[in-house]
């Protein structure tokens, strides 16, 4: 090969690996660009978003009790409350829903679930169902407190992502403030 396709093939190298490098840098502008657009509309929303202590790390959404926290409206009593009864809020509510009998897998079957498996599950949500319906008797069944109940420790929504307004974020803010003293009230 001639010193000139030599210096040639280098060249052509280097500029490809430019070429690359340039590519790269657009892409990362690009995503950083779409990551803080994200994080503005959600933010717009009334979403509580965490920004990452170092720029490779994701931004995190807070919780509504997370943030009503750091914001220092709740105290640790009724955080550890609110987690409560969000915690047997999403078992009793959410999980994977239990097939019909004609779909469940025997239990040498490693693809399926089986029955004992299934009967677990069941009986955990029966368990979460039972401890949500008592958290909800000692707020009375009173539809306003178990509402901002249900929105911030169960669905973990913030005020302002659970409300319309301003106005109605603060109102659902006090409200959790009391449903949560009570609930604390009774476990302590």
């Amino acid at each position: 090969m001639s010193r000139t396709a030599h210096l040639a093939r280098l060249e052509r190298a280097r500029l490809l690996t430019l070429e690359q490098r340039g590519k790269a840098r657009a892409e990362a502008l690009a995503v950083t660009a779409g990551v803080a657009e994200t994080v503005a509309l959600s933010e717009a929303r009334g979403a509580a978003i965490e920004a990452p202590a170092s720029p490779r790390k994701p931004h995190r959404r807070q919780a509504g009790l997370d943030w009503l926290v750091r914001q220092g409206r709740l105290n640790d009593l009724q955080k550890r409350a609110g987690e409560r009864y969000g915690t047997y809020y999403r078992r009793a509510r959410g999980g994977a829903g239990i097939g019909s009998s004609l779909d469940i897998k025997h239990g040498d079957n490693p693809q399926g679930t089986s029955l004992t498996e299934v009967l677990a599950q069941a009986e955990a949500r029966v368990a979460a169902a039972t401890k949500l319906a008592a958290y909800r008797r000692r707020l009375h069944q009173h539809p306003v407190l178990l509402a901002a109940c249900d929105l911030v420790c169960g669905e973990e929504l913030t005020p302002r992502e659970a409300a319309r307004s301003d106005r109605e974020a603060g109102r659902l803010e006090a409200v959790l403030e009391v449903a949560l003293d009570l609930l604390a009230a009774e476990a302590g």
